[in-house]
Formats: structure tokens, sequence, C-alpha cells
């Protein structure tokens, strides 16, 4: 009777062995499974494919970090789809792996949703990407809001903080698809300040009504310093995104950097800007240099992608250009 309880418990043991090394079999492969399906981070943007505001086509470009090495099967879809695309991505590419994910079009449509994009993953985290908005065909119901201001942001003659967020919000709607490096902004498209606190629909609109779509020249360092001395009929200035800054004295740039580098002469450097401002409206000259990207979105729906990217927003200091 011993003998066999002695051979049962080590039967027992081996048994127990056994099922402790397929669970740790079975948890390593589900890790490994996780591991493999799982996207770090996926941004996403806008590249606009048709010329008019509505109704209008945007390829929806998507840019995935942190995956695994190795040949990856991503599932996704539009938030608010039912069915699930599949994305093989190769094992041969950069750190951040670009895809086309989806093209919509949006016509006019009473009570239409249609005026947002976001990207979801089918992994355990939910993971989503960041919300695109664009307004030239349909609008949002009243209430819904898109981040907030941690302060006021105000404008100045020159511009100020109102005008230096709106250039970062402009950069930001279009440098990934056409690798601008810094945008431009007209005073005279920024209409209204930001309250603090929550950003609606009707505060967007009191900024820039004209819903003006971001476009992109090319020009050399020399060509923009003619630009940005230009006299305006207002005693105004162009207001840059954040890695430009520039002193103004005696008619002319006295200075400028690009992301602290001092700008030469020669050097080629892509500038987005509303398309009026590029064509030469409100008493500014048409741009010089080569037009390189039209396919971004509005200012409207920039500066909402933009809030809802980075809420709680602090105003920026409005000290980019300096006039002696």
């Amino acid at each position: 009777m011993g003998s066999w309880t002695s051979a049962g418990r080590r039967l027992g043991g081996l048994v127990a062995v056994v099922a402790l090394m397929l669970g740790v079999l079975a948890t390593g492969a589900q890790a490994a499974s996780d591991a493999t399906a799982n996207v770090g981070r996926l941004t996403i943007a806008f590249e606009r494919t048709t010329a008019s505001k509505c109704p209008v086509s945007f390829d929806v470009h998507g840019y995935f970090q942190g995956l695994p090495a190795g040949e990856q099967t991503i599932q996704y879809r539009l938030v608010g789809a039912g069915e699930w695309r599949t994305l093989v991505v190769p094992a041969k590419r950069l750190i951040v792996h670009r895809a086309l994910l989806e093209t919509v079009t949006w016509e006019s449509a009473p009570d239409s949703r249609d005026y947002s994009v976001q990207i979801e993953i089918n992994q355990p985290d939910g993971l989503r990407s960041n919300v695109l908005y664009y307004f030239k065909c349909n609008t949002p119901p009243s209430g819904e809001t898109f981040g907030e201001a941690a302060e006021p942001v105000t404008r100045t003659a020159a511009g100020g903080p109102m005008a230096e967020l709106a250039a970062d919000a402009q950069l930001e709607s279009v440098r990934a698809r056409s690798g601008a490096q810094v945008a431009l902004v007209n005073r005279y498209d920024v209409k209204a300040d930001l309250p603090t606190g929550p950003i609606g629909f009707e505060q967007l609109w009191n900024v820039h009504p004209a819903g003006l779509a971001i476009d992109v020249q090319t020009m050399t360092g020399g060509q923009l310093k003619a630009l940005l001395a230009t006299p305006n009929p207002a005693g105004w200035v162009l207001t840059p995104s954040a890695g430009l800054r520039y002193t103004l004295g005696g008619g002319k740039v006295m200075s400028m950097t690009l992301d602290g580098v001092p700008v030469s002469a020669t050097q080629q450097i892509k500038v987005a800007g509303a398309w009026s401002l590029i064509a030469g409206f409100d008493g500014w000259p048409r741009w010089e240099g080569t037009t390189t990207y039209t396919g971004g979105p509005d200012d409207t729906g920039a500066l909402a992608s933009y809030l809802a990217a980075h809420s709680p927003v602090a105003a920026p200091a409005g000290d980019r250009v300096t006039v002696r």
C-alpha cells in the first residue's frame, strides 16, 4: 500500500511538473502572441485628394511605432465602423512604419457625423490613434468639445500667443505628409482669442471662420527673409510656428533661426500656410519658391485636432518675433 502511495505521489508530482511546464509554455506563447499583436503608438494624418472643400476625399495615413521585429499582422478599423481590416507589416521596415489605412469621402448631409476620423487597433489595450477633424462639410452637435485651454490664449497686434498656437496647429496638420519645417500665420486670419476651459466648435469658429486649406511652399532662406520683411498696411508681422524665430529692424530681417540654427540665404525650407496667405492676400506678397504640397486640411480642423492631441493647452509665450 505504501509503495502505491509513493508511486502515486511521484506520478502526481510528475504530472504537476509537466502541467507547470505546459502552463509556462502556454503563458509564454500567449505573451509572445500579445507582444506580436501590440502596437506601441499609432498616429494618423490626413492628405486631401480633392481640390473642393466639400465634397472632400481624404487619404488617412497611419504611422506605427513600437512594433516588434519581424513581419506583423495588425487589425484596425475606423472608430464606429463594423468590420476590421488587416494590415500586413513587412519584416524590413523603418522604425516608424507608414501605411495608407483608409480613404474617406464626405459630403454635406444633415446630422452627419462625418467631421472626424480616428483609428482603433484590435489588441488587448484597445489602442486608438489621435483624432483628426474637418468641418467644411459637416459640423458637430452643440456641446461637443475638442480639448481645453489651460489659460486665455490671446492675440496682439503682432499676432501673439493665439497666432503662435494656430501656427503650431497648422504645421502639425501637414508635417507628416509634406515634410514641412515651419508654418506662418497671417494675423488677419486669427479672428478671436480662446478662453480658458473647454473649447467647443463656436470658439474654434470664432478664431478661424473661413476654414482655409493649409498648403506648403518650398523656398530659400533668402526668399523667406524677404517675405517676412515685407511691410504690411496694418503694421502686422507673420507669426511662425515654434521652431522659427526672427528679428525685424530697419525694414529687414536682422536675424533668423530654425530649430536654433541660423538660416542661410540658400538653404531650402518647406513652409506651410493658409492658401490665401501663400497666394498673396491681405497686403502680403505672393510667396516665391515652388508649390510643394496642397493636401492639407482646413485651419479650423487643424486647430481642433491640435487641441484634442495636446490639451490642456497653455498659451505660447508670444515671443517668436522681435521688432526693433
